[in-house]
């Protein structure tokens, strides 16, 4: 319980080094946490009420979803490329599409074919608890005529765009239609309806275009048709007039000169190749055996087999010139044989070569027989130059008009066709099935969200009670904010009636289990109110050392913090120590110690300052402790209290008792209502300073504290009075009950 006395200055520089820190800012909000629990808890659980509340009354809703992709691909069995110049599918048209299958037309045109301004889900009060509730005061309070079919329908399409959800997955080309409805067979059919819907819509405006192109192009296609006829009929009359003759589209002077030129080319071309198979064909007569490229390349049966038998022969006269010598009969009778291969070989190569001889001499002659002619054709074809420049001229006319024509009329046919086979680029991929599991309320995000949701709020709570939580709670508040060692935490103790202490003390419980709080440190020496009391002393008696402190003064902001209670119980706890202690009471507005100690109204302090009674008579002695007390005496009729206590008298009776008793303990009036305190010290030693904890408003102890300058100089310390040592424990743990309980299990300790 007892507090290290520090400098303030050492106290406040270790508080605000760990200020900035993360560790201490950890500390901080778990501090929170731990204080705060029970209310955070409270309302993390309330919000999980609500949810599973709201999960229990809320009709569950079915989702189902269907699937289409915009595909860039395109029937071409009955359709050409299309004549409106068909857009490439990029991703903003993609959009485009997710916005058109948003569109009214779309909706109305659903509702309109499922009938579902009849449906009640669409133009009924609503669903749920709330929507039956919203609908009976709306038919209560509602003085209005039956809606119209078109407030039916708005009705209707406002709550289908609110059930309905059409996204793009991602960056691909598929659209995902969905929608939510209380039947899951209905969410099934309005999915399946938008994407059928949205197809029909697609075809009718391919359809109403095409049809507009067809009656543009119906009326282009005559004009170009009469200019087409025109242009033909020029070119007919000016060969007619020219004597050409066009045949397959040329003029026959011009087709002769390209056949003719066809054929030189021709001609050529076989002259060379007949001259080099002659060049070869000389290369290869050179050679004795020619290689096996060549023999393949002949093509020719006779020296294939020839060259065949003659490399099989050389192998074995090698053979056998090596194994009996070169003149044994076999091998020179395989020499004679190889000799005649070889000279049939050569006999077949000049054959092939007088062939290709004749062959080469053919081609020359052709070659000068087309030369020939070519010079004839291009003689006669220099005559119809000129007729040929214009003639070319009114050819071109007559191709454009006629492609022209040829081009507007295939659109024309395309566009027929498309209006016969309809085509789009949309198409289902997924139909919508009917939904097994509701997709709404899902209980696991409600309840998911209701926990994070309590959870944020609890923690704003914790945070808004923290921040208003402006009393005294924790012992490093008040090293922080009063500046003062806090000595101790005296714990709230259950209050019975009061006793007579200089009299029968056996009136001192009542049933025997309940002790008077006046003599508690006398009744429970093991208790933690005796322990705390009991580092009061100690400190006190630390404090004396070195210098003459004896008189100590309680006293407190406000009343009914319990000075009056400590005051006695320290008094008592000296007094048990054998040391000579002497209680006054310097309450003189509101003795409320002299009216609990004394059953009668007795002289006193008043009294005995003025020198109307003796002093001695004045005291009276507790028999079982040894507690001297001195009562406030007769105050009834004091106006002017301060002036008493500031007196001369007042301070030579004090210096009195100070010279006859160990200790003097003064049970002083609270600041705040009277000022009676300031004026006690100049013979006042020290003054311990009661706050009841978690009541004391923390600006009015700065305020008081800030204004007695000369009660600070003398402060011993702060008690913390009255604290919940249940709740303690949430800011301090170690000023927890279990501490103390563990430590005093084995002497039977009961709180």
């Amino acid at each position: 319980m007892l507090q290290v006395n520090k400098r303030t200055s050492e106290i406040n520089r270790q508080f605000g080094d760990g200020e900035g820190s993360a560790q201490n800012t950890l500390n901080f909000y778990i501090d929170i946490l731990r204080r705060q629990f029970p209310s955070m808890f409270a309302i993390v659980v309330a919000c999980l009420l609500v949810a599973l509340l709201y999960l229990f009354t809320a009709v569950p809703q079915f989702t189902s979803t269907a699937s289409m992709v915009i595909d860039t691909r395109k029937v071409q069995l009955f359709q050409q490329p299309s004549m409106m110049g068909d857009a490439s599918v990029d991703s903003g048209m993609v959009e485009t599409q997710v916005e058109i299958l948003k569109s009214e037309n779309i909706s109305l045109a659903v509702i309109r074919d499922l009938h579902l301004i009849d449906d009640p889900e669409f133009t009924g009060s609503g669903s749920g608890l709330i929507g039956a509730i919203a609908g009976a005061l709306s038919a209560l309070f509602s003085t209005e005529q039956s809606p119209t079919e078109f407030e039916q329908t708005r009705k209707a399409l406002e709550r289908f765009q609110k059930k309905r959800t059409i996204r793009r997955i991602g960056l691909t080309y598929v659209m995902e239609i969905g929608f939510t409805s209380l039947d899951p067979g209905k969410a099934a059919r309005i999915s399946n309806a938008i994407a059928d819907t949205y197809i029909v819509d697609q075809l009718e405006a391919k359809y109403q275009a095409s049809r507009r192109a067809s009656v543009w192009l119906q009326d282009r296609i005559k004009e170009l048709r009469t200019q087409a006829s025109a242009a033909q009929k020029a070119v007919v009359d000016f060969k007619t007039t020219n004597n050409i003759v066009d045949t397959g589209g040329r003029l026959m002077n011009e087709q002769q000169l390209a056949e003719v030129n066809s054929q030189l080319i021709l001609a050529r071309a076989s002259t060379a190749e007949a001259k080099a198979r002659l060049d070869r064909m000389n290369d290869i007569i050179k050679q004795e055996i020619p290689d096996a490229s060549v023999a393949d390349a002949l093509k020719n049966d006779t020296i294939v087999k020839l060259r065949g038998q003659y490399v099989d022969m050389a192998s074995k006269e090698s053979i056998w010139s090596a194994k009996y010598g070169s003149d044994h009969l076999a091998a020179a009778n395989l020499r004679r044989q190889m000799a005649e291969i070889k000279k049939n070989i050569q006999d077949e190569l000049r054959r092939i070569q007088e062939s290709y001889k004749s062959d080469y001499d053919i081609a020359v002659t052709r070659e000068d027989s087309i030369k020939a002619s070519l010079n004839n054709v291009v003689s006669e074809s220099q005559l119809t130059n000129r007729a040929q420049v214009q003639l070319r001229e009114l050819e071109s006319n007559a191709q454009t008009y006629q492609a022209m024509y040829d081009n507007f009329l295939q659109r024309y046919m395309e566009s027929v066709q498309q209006q016969s086979f309809p085509i789009t680029e949309a198409r289902v991929i997924s139909a919508a099935s009917t939904p097994l599991v509701k997709s709404y309320p899902k209980t696991l995000v409600i309840l998911a969200i209701a926990l994070f949701a309590g959870t944020v709020l609890s923690f704003g709570v914790a945070l808004a009670r923290e921040t208003m939580d402006n009393v005294f709670r924790t012992t490093e508040q008040v090293d922080q904010i009063i500046g003062a060692n806090c000595l101790a935490i005296v714990p709230l103790i259950a209050r019975t009636h009061s006793a007579t202490l200089l009299g029968d003390h056996s009136k001192r419980t009542e049933g025997g289990t309940k002790s008077d709080l006046l003599r508690y440190v006398v009744d429970k020496p093991l208790s933690r109110f005796a322990e705390a009391v009991r580092s009061l002393k100690v400190a006190f008696d630390l404090s004396s050392a070195g210098r003459q402190n004896r008189v100590i003064a309680i006293t407190s902001t406000l009343p009914n913090e319990g000075k009056s209670t400590l005051s006695i119980n320290l008094a008592q706890l000296m007094a048990q120590g054998g040391a000579r202690v002497i209680l006054i009471d310097f309450d003189l507005r509101n003795p409320s110690l002299s009216r609990a100690l004394l059953m009668d109204n007795r002289d006193g302090l008043v009294q005995a300052s003025a020198q109307v009674a003796e002093l001695d008579d004045l005291i009276n002695v507790d028999a079982s402790t040894g507690l001297s007390f001195l009562p406030a005496g007769l105050t009834s009729n004091l106006p002017h209290t301060n002036e008493i206590l500031a007196s001369q008298a007042m301070g030579d009776l004090v210096d009195r008792l100070r010279s006859k008793y160990d200790y003097v303990v003064i049970d002083m009036p609270p600041l705040a209502p009277v000022v009676d305190v300031r004026v006690t010290s100049s013979y006042v030693d020290s003054y311990l300073f009661v706050v009841e904890w978690g009541q004391t408003k923390v600006d009015v102890v700065q305020h008081k504290l800030r204004s007695l300058p000369e009660i600070q100089e003398k402060l011993l310390g702060v008690v913390l009075n009255k604290a919940d040592i249940r709740l303690l424990a949430r800011y301090q743990s170690y000023h927890g009950r279990n501490y103390y309980q563990k430590y005093y299990a084995r002497y039977g300790y009961v709180e």
